[in-house]
């Protein structure tokens, strides 16, 4: 089984990206913690971007933890500067990601809520069940780019700000790409649904391209372009933004999602029934780069200083 033993390649170039997003399920908690370089959520990379500033100046971390569907935590701290201090450690502000030899994957959070800066310790490690995934561009003839890294893991989540320790399943992926989201990738939403001997993620992609699906089990992980899907009910935000109002692997229904997180351009979603669990994402990302939310996103961000 294919582990990790490095981190992929940081971005360079202005407007390039990369994340590294995990998620997990554990008991009555879920918990989505993200480390950015060229934050997809930083309104000053928006501008900075566009006349040359570079992504590791935009640097991000990300926690948030839910408690039976209502966030509990949320932290979105920006740092002007991000440290691979080994091939497989990288560091952004006093928050670490950590690829260590025996193949599990380490996130660990000490950082402040947004935007008043309350404490929060937080870790999340994996212990990968299935091999890394290929690297997959999600859409022909534009440069953005997909690999699922731990899809199905053991997880063990800690705050200790909030004395919680738990433990279940867990999922690990990365983004990036060589240009800014919006540019000429509008949106996408995606959904990740653990079964119980396996996990499936589903990429809804927009203009009518297939979406695409990957499967990871014991047998290994599997990703392939199916044809486009029947339109699917949706419902629409406060905000506008069309979500679905039923998340799904395919044929196989899990539920009416609950809406972790709502914004004009964004949206998180979970819905659990018996052993299945889904989360899901909306993005429409030119809705990011219009300055008025652009503004708003200023309040939900706090710019933190180096360790």
């Amino acid at each position: 089984m294919r582990s990790l033993s490095c981190l992929p390649a940081l971005p360079e170039v202005a407007g390039t990206y990369r994340w590294f997003y995990a998620d997990v399920t554990a008991g009555p908690y879920s918990a989505v913690c993200i480390f950015m370089l060229g934050s997809l959520f930083s309104p000053r990379y928006s501008v900075a971007a566009r006349r040359g500033g570079l992504p590791l100046e935009h640097s991000a971390v990300n926690f948030a933890l839910y408690h039976e569907g209502v966030r509990r935590l949320w932290v979105l701290s920006e740092y002007a500067q991000a440290e691979l201090e080994a091939p497989g450690r990288l560091r952004i502000g006093r928050s670490s990601l950590v690829y260590a030899d025996d193949g599990s994957v380490r996130m660990d959070v000490d950082d402040g809520t947004a935007p008043w800066g309350r404490p929060v310790r937080a870790s999340l490690t994996l212990e990968p069940m299935t091999g890394v995934g290929e690297v997959v561009q999600l859409m022909p003839g534009l440069p953005h780019y997909w690999q699922a890294l731990a899809p199905r893991a053991q997880a063990r989540l800690e705050v200790s700000s909030l004395d919680i320790e738990a433990r279940g399943l867990g999922y690990h992926d990365t983004n990036h790409g060589e240009e800014l989201l919006g540019d000429r990738l509008s949106g996408w939403h995606w959904t990740r649904t653990h079964r119980e001997d396996e996990t499936v993620v589903d990429y809804h992609l927009p203009e009518g391209v297939a979406p695409l699906r990957m499967v990871a089990d014991a047998e290994g992980v599997r990703c392939e372009r199916g044809p486009s899907l029947e339109s699917r009910p949706t419902n629409i935000t406060g905000w506008g933004l069309r979500v679905p109002s039923r998340l799904q692997a395919g044929n196989i229904v899990v539920g009416q999602p609950k809406l972790l997180e709502s914004s004009p351009f964004y949206a998180r979603l979970e819905a659990r029934t018996g052993p299945l669990d889904s989360m899901g994402e909306v993005a429409d990302f030119r809705r990011f780069h219009s300055p008025f939310i652009r503004w708003m996103a200023h309040f939900r961000t706090r710019m933190g200083r180096a360790a």
